[in-house]
């Protein structure tokens, strides 16, 4: 694995201004139940899942006899924790439309009225020697599977290994083409960033979505693993700040689960309907074939009371939620103002200064994430979810607690 300094580049900015990466929301205004969701007329009738799998990834199949080894994902680790911003559990409440730079009417800075969800990364951070930093991390996980048998692990192990790939591999794509307003609009080789085979296993050509769906979707069937993938987009699973691990992955995926089916991002109501992420048609075929029926089971296991309360008054589901805007505390864009922040009556001493280095609009999502978390606190709503990775004592079996 590349030597921690490598990586440590990325720790950058984020560990030169702690104070910036530490709170969130003002009022919002009324907004449109409308504003962010995009209607579809019904979830397309797949083929089988697996119609169109590359056969030879069956290699990856997991055996039902596993060796008792690990993999150390300290580098990727250390990395989440020094370029993300947790924006905090979800208020459910839409953020309010960004204001224009000052002295012009030009928007800045994520626009979308859930970028106060979720997670946001800080590309604009990425020099060229971090970004190919992460190309090297990401061949060095494609070598683990030259060297070592990944089916041959307890499931929890594969899992993880999966996971990390995924997201380390997204991670690397999407920087190399920063600034990007969205993910999906970045191709690789004349195909598009999740098509692309960029990525090869024994000498197989992989795919992001070869990943997703013709390995893990392939042989784990517990839902909650869809949460593990990290999109680069807003309107999707938010990327955490631990790297997953045999022993963490199953928790972790409780609280991404958690996290994004009681947001915005994942349920709403509207015209009296339960109105969900376009994420649940996708995976459809593969977790939910019986699809309101699946969902709502499946809701329900990770349901707080705003959103059973949504279950028990809605009857019918429409997938339509989506937002493809870059998971970036930049918005996908270059700065466009470096004036400082101005400091409002009674706010000095809460409001950052802001520096060129960071710009007016990720200061001011900053400072809008420190806002919503210290009204949450006034409220006694819990700002952050706990996790607790599984223990394992001697004589544990290898696939204690493991994500079927």
């Amino acid at each position: 694995m590349l030597p921690k300094s490598m990586i440590a580049l990325l720790a950058g900015s984020a560990l030169a201004m702690p104070a910036l990466a530490a709170a969130e929301t003002p009022e919002t205004h009324p907004q449109s139940d409308r504003d962010g969701l995009h209607f579809v007329h019904g979830i397309a009738t797949a083929d089988a899942p697996n119609a169109r799998a590359d056969e030879r990834l069956a290699i990856f199949t997991p055996t039902s006899n596993p060796i008792r080894h690990r993999i150390d994902y300290e580098i990727w680790d250390y990395a989440l924790k020094n370029i993300i911003v947790s924006m905090g559990p979800s208020t459910r409440q839409g953020a309010p439309r960004p204001d224009p730079v000052i002295g012009s009417r030009l928007k800045s800075g994520p626009q979308s009225r859930y970028r106060l969800e979720g997670s946001l990364v800080m590309f604009r951070f990425f020099d060229k020697e971090v970004i190919e930093s992460f190309t090297e991390y990401r061949q060095d996980l494609e070598r683990v599977v030259e060297t070592q048998d990944i089916s041959a692990l307890p499931r929890n192990e594969q899992l993880a290994f999966w996971l990390n790939l995924h997201n380390v591999a997204m991670m690397e794509q999407i920087a190399k083409e920063w600034p990007v307003r969205e993910p999906r609009d970045i191709m690789i080789g004349g195909q598009p960033l999740d098509e692309a085979k960029f990525i090869t296993l024994r000498g197989i050509p992989v795919s992001l979505r070869d990943i997703r769906e013709n390995i893990v979707f392939r042989h784990w069937k517990d839902p909650k693993v869809i949460y593990g993938f990290w999109r680069g987009e807003i309107g999707m699973p938010h990327l955490q700040s631990y790297a997953f691990t045999g022993a963490n992955v199953s928790s972790l995926l409780d609280v991404a689960a958690a996290d994004f089916v009681n947001s915005l991002r994942g349920t709403q109501k509207m015209s009296g309907k339960l109105v969900v992420s376009e994420l649940y048609a996708e995976v459809a075929p593969f977790y939910f074939p019986d699809f309101d029926n699946d969902l709502r089971a499946h809701l329900a296991n990770y349901a707080e009371e705003p959103v059973v309360e949504l279950l028990a008054k809605t009857d019918q589901t429409v997938a339509s939620i989506r937002e493809a805007d870059i998971a970036d505390l930049h918005g996908g864009a270059r700065p466009t103002s470096y004036q400082p922040v101005m400091t409002e009556p009674g706010l000095a001493s809460d409001r950052p200064i802001c520096t060129e280095r960071m710009g007016q609009a990720s200061c001011d999502v900053l400072f809008a994430r420190s806002l919503k978390l210290q009204r949450m606190e006034r409220r006694d709503q819990p700002t952050s979810r706990v996790f607790f990775s599984n223990i394992d004592l001697p004589g544990d079996p290898p696939n204690k607690n493991a994500v079927e």
